[in-house]
């Protein structure tokens, strides 16, 4: 399985879809590029380039691919998000742009048709050398809140392999480039600010690393008139 995806990657030869794979995806980053003229933000210290977990906010289905198309092309390559199987495995595109192009991470989000543990599956990617993108509020936000409260898979995940910088990663405008119920993009300019890389504290409970989490990534939201 490591070895088709090195192939989807563009190591090696691979199949047919493999070879459609590759191009598809500089299309789909080309695309999001021009719609949304992108613009990455880094932190003080530099963009990050050791594996890690980039931990975002979530109002669109679009949301990994300006973060994967902001990242150069050696950080891309090794960069997998996670989502749903059940939007992505929906049908044969969906399945071919989840798994073959970008080569999620499918989590089941129904418990009891669960046959791997999403954690497991989780570390198991960081373990194979590559990075992650990870919404930890779970679904699409939306409400008129900023944020939702974090689901607990960013806490566990965490906890299993604490020595992974955890990056905050804001996504602003996206929802507004594709509003819900359209199908038409609105060109609008969006940016995706990366934030200092965070870690769990020794004996951290989950409340206090998930409010800790939280604050990170709101801290990296633009203000607005009237905040």
């Amino acid at each position: 399985m490591e070895a088709l995806r090195k192939n989807i990657l563009g190591e090696g030869m691979g199949t047919p879809i493999e070879w459609l794979a590759k191009p598809v995806s500089i299309a789909i980053v080309l695309f999001a590029r021009a719609i949304t003229a992108v613009r990455a933000i880094w932190p003080e210290s530099g963009m990050n380039t050791r594996r890690c977990i980039y931990f975002a906010n979530h109002s669109s289905h679009g949301d990994f691919i300006l973060i994967w198309a902001v990242l150069p092309p050696r950080l891309r390559r090794r960069v997998r998000p996670v989502a749903g199987a059940d939007y992505w495995l929906k049908s044969s595109l969906n399945s071919f742009i989840g798994r073959d192009v970008f080569n999620a991470v499918l989590i089941e989000r129904d418990r009891e048709a669960r046959k791997e543990d999403p954690v497991t599956q989780m570390t198991q990617a960081l373990d194979d050398g590559s990075s992650l993108i990870l919404f930890p509020e779970g679904t699409r936000n939306l409400t008129e809140v900023p944020l939702q409260p974090f689901k607990s898979g960013l806490f566990h995940l965490a906890q299993a392999r604490p020595d992974i910088d955890l990056v905050p990663v804001w996504i602003d405008n996206l929802n507004r480039v594709m509003p819900k119920g359209e199908f038409v993009p609105i060109p609008l300019i969006c940016t995706v600010t990366f934030g200092e890389a965070l870690h769990i504290g020794e004996a951290e409970e989950k409340a206090d690393f998930l409010a800790r989490a939280e604050a990170a990534l709101l801290a990296l939201a633009p203000k607005r008139a009237g905040d």
